[in-house]
């Protein structure tokens, strides 16, 4: 009698050591369980942010090119072209000019697309879709059309290749998209600090991005 009571108390024991080694074998393979459920759902979150990030890229029309042809303004004799091409950097702009004086012409981007007035003022101010001072493009305040200054040969012709990326072209950015202004030489130099619009004198030459 003594031995079976002592053989049901090692069942006994054995079973129960059996049944705590399972339910912790049961709550590891649980955690187990849960860390991958989890992981999975970080690596989501990751892809997600990935494909905003396409999206943004994807607003931006890359090779996207705009030539505008220049027509002369207030009596003057300007003439040219300037293209503007969508990067992976920004917009690069090359101005290829003739008919101008020797010497220094302010270029700038205005509010307006709009070239219908004899004195080119119907392009309207400088382009400014963030409320900034006048100024030298990359030192403190500026306007974004705040392009700078072309230099003039005694032949009447200049060149510049400008390129940035607080431009776009037809991007769904308002204070970062070109199309529909208008761009102006001016018959003289930009000064960098009277506002709004750095004395820069007539505007003999208008054309518009579109």
């Amino acid at each position: 009698m003594k031995r079976i009571t002592i053989g049901m108390i090692a069942l006994t024991l054995t079973l129960g050591v059996t049944s705590c080694k399972e339910g912790k074998e049961t709550e590891k393979m649980n955690d187990v369980m849960e860390h991958t459920d989890d992981s999975s759902h970080d690596h989501g979150k990751h892809t997600e942010r990935h494909d905003h990030t396409n999206h943004e890229d994807s607003t931006l029309m890359i090779g996207k090119e705009v030539i505008v042809t220049m027509s002369a303004k207030s009596g003057s004799d300007v003439n040219g072209v300037i293209e503007f091409m969508q990067t992976e950097e920004g917009v690069t702009m090359n101005a290829d000019l003739a008919g101008l004086t020797a010497g220094t012409h302010a270029i700038h981007i205005h509010q307006n697309g709009d070239c219908s007035s004899d004195d080119g003022k119907s392009a309207g101010g400088h382009w400014d879709p963030t409320s900034e001072d006048h100024g030298k493009w990359g030192e403190g305040m500026f306007h974004s059309g705040d392009i700078g200054n072309l230099e003039v040969g005694a032949d009447g012709k200049a060149t510049l290749e400008f390129t940035t990326d607080k431009w776009c072209i037809d991007c769904d950015d308002e204070t970062r998209n070109i199309v529909g202004k208008g761009i102006i030489v001016h018959a003289s130099a930009d000064d960098f600090k009277s506002q709004p619009s750095g004395a820069a004198g007539a505007r003999v030459a208008c054309g518009v991005i579109e």
